[in-house]
């Protein structure tokens, strides 16, 4: 039967491992083909194999589809064949010479078939996904933080450093420049000094009312241990619980691969016990040759 065979294709641990050494073949011609000497010399070399990987693309997708039997529809029930699925159409759109910047990044979309290929990757792509509800409550968080620091940037150092704080907007930059503690403390000598001392030589221009502002420390130390220590800190602990999550789903969605296709999960288990059957009836056989022997010496 047709569906047998393309089930028993679709789950084969030599099919995907087959898969995956393409998909990494199609990324590596796409870094390729960003050196034009390359592409002067092997075009027709690269645009037959990359005619050749939309072949096997396409034909994975046409075997699981036709491994899901009767119900060809439970092929889109998985979010990443949905993801094979518009990669492998759009390389059958019409674009011409035009539009050959579009089909390079459509080639593009391949690398990102690598995610589906390697499992630890579905692990972290997931717990990103679960993390997005959870990490716009910290982000929002973190947005309120930025905005009261900001205003208070403004309010504390504008005169004296417009630069970074003379508008709300150039003190979120600021800030967010601060928060990657990058640069930090030339911000903070700049406060400390006076702009007419630390900082403003290519714009003396803007240094018109320089002040020394002693509490500038504890601004950026506050920000600093509430932005980057505890605020970014809440983001890692969300995206590890979505990691814990997406790492359990793969599992269960593991368990019910297997129950609805025992075979190709389960053999290798059911001859590995077959095997240990075996050895236990041979050295059963031989104890039991050895006693009677035994029993019949006594005798």
């Amino acid at each position: 039967m047709p569906f047998q065979i393309c089930q028993q294709i679709a789950h084969s641990r030599s099919f995907q491992t087959f898969i995956t050494v393409v998909i990494i073949l199609a990324s590596i011609l796409v870094g390729v083909e960003t050196y034009p000497t390359m592409e002067e010399r092997y075009g027709r070399l690269l645009h037959i194999l990359d005619i050749a990987i939309i072949a096997i693309f396409t034909a994975e997708v046409i075997i699981k589809i036709l491994a899901e039997g009767a119900k060809p529809w439970d092929y889109f029930r998985d979010a990443w064949n949905i993801f094979d699925f518009i990669i492998v159409t759009a390389c059958f759109l019409p674009f011409d010479n035009q539009y050959i910047t579009v089909l390079r990044l459509i080639r593009l979309l391949r690398v990102l078939r690598l995610l589906r290929a390697l499992p630890k990757l579905q692990i972290l792509v997931g717990a990103l996904f679960k993390s997005i509800p959870s990490m716009g409550y910290v982000a929002l968080l973190m947005g309120l933080l930025f905005y009261v620091f900001a205003i208070a940037g403004v309010l504390l150092f504008g005169k004296n450093d417009p630069l970074h704080f003379g508008t709300l907007g150039s003190s979120l930059l600021s800030l967010f420049q601060t928060v990657t503690l990058e640069g930090w403390v030339e911000l903070l000598n700049i406060q400390l000094h006076g702009c007419n001392k630390v900082g403003y030589e290519p714009f003396k221009t803007l240094c018109t009312q320089p002040q020394q502002i002693a509490i500038a420390p504890v601004f950026f130390i506050s920000f600093i241990l509430i932005g980057t220590f505890i605020l970014l800190n809440l983001f890692i602990g969300v995206i590890l619980t979505g990691m814990e999550e997406a790492r359990n789903e793969l599992a269960e969605h593991k368990m019910k691969e297997a129950a609805s296709n025992p075979r190709s999960y389960d053999l290798k288990k059911i001859q590995n016990e077959i095997e240990k059957l075996n050895s236990g009836l041979k050295t059963l056989q031989v104890t039991r040759v050895r006693f009677r022997e035994k029993n019949s010496e006594d005798s």
